[in-house]
């Protein structure tokens, strides 16, 4: 196992882009290799060094034997752990833009909160946010069709607007709290929300599963409310209590589900 340690030692006002930083690239790297590193930051590079101490230990023969470590403020720290397929990131704090953004495998730990899109257009693995997560998590990019089509998300505590735009597969787990619009234009996959949701889960979606543990303070009239179930089992998951499950969006005559808790949102019933 390698174990690569990156030690800030002071923060650019300019987010550096670490989407060449991932295990499948410096899995075979020595630290002279990082030394010699020029990381983009706007439209110039600037030498790693003067921004991280570096350290390594160990030896790996593929990305899957590396553990990336992330200590300072990584507010300014985008594209961490961009497409990459395999290994370990750990980030010991929040971050900024994009990351998660196309992996495909190997996991990534935020022990902060995260900015949006976080996990855009992931295929696989799992990235989990230790705090929250900005807009647009697990969604496709401006102008893209389709976001997340596999892989798990979990996010311990609240997420932003149009978390899961376009889902079209894997899993997002939210704790906390969740503001408007998630599942919007969701196909296939799905989403859990322990908390509350602002309004309007779902809008336009065509398939896929939304559960929603907490209350939802306004739901979409386009939805047709099918019948109460006690103890549900949904998208291959047991969930205990009792669940009153819509579908739609029937403006798009779509098939997906939305299952939310009957104890919490008697209003809409």
């Amino acid at each position: 196992m390698k174990t690569i340690t990156f030690n800030q030692k002071k923060i650019s006002s300019i987010a550096l882009e670490f989407d060449e930083l991932i295990p499948d690239e410096v899995f075979n790297w020595k630290k002279s290799d990082f030394d010699k590193y020029m990381v983009p930051i706007g439209n110039s590079r600037f030498p790693l060094s003067d921004y991280f101490d570096i350290e390594v230990e160990g030896e790996a023969e593929s990305p899957a034997q590396v553990k990336m470590v992330l200590n300072g403020d990584l507010g300014r720290v985008k594209y961490i752990g961009c497409k990459m397929t395999d290994g370990q990131i750990v980030t010991n704090s929040s971050v900024d833009l994009h990351c998660g953004a196309e992996m495909s495998g190997g996991s990534i730990l935020i022990n902060g909160d995260a900015e949006s899109y976080a996990g855009r257009e992931m295929t696989g693995g799992e990235l989990e946010i230790m705090g929250n997560v900005k807009e647009f998590c697990g969604a496709s990019y401006i102008g893209d069709w389709r976001g997340m089509t596999g892989g798990i998300i979990t996010i311990h505590g609240n997420a932003g607007k149009q978390l899961g735009e376009c889902l079209s597969g894997g899993e997002i787990h939210v704790k906390g709290d969740c503001d408007i619009l998630a599942g919007i234009h969701m196909n296939k996959g799905l989403i859990r929300i322990d908390g509350d949701v602002t309004r309007s889960p779902g809008g336009q979606m065509l398939n896929g599963d939304i559960v929603i543990n907490g209350s939802v303070s306004r739901f979409l009239e386009s939805f047709n409310q099918d019948e109460i179930v006690l103890d549900p089992t949904i998208a291959g998951k047991s969930f205990l209590g009792k669940y009153v499950k819509f579908t739609g969006d029937i403006v798009r005559n779509g098939k997906g589900t939305i299952w939310l808790s009957a104890e919490k949102n008697r209003h809409l019933l």
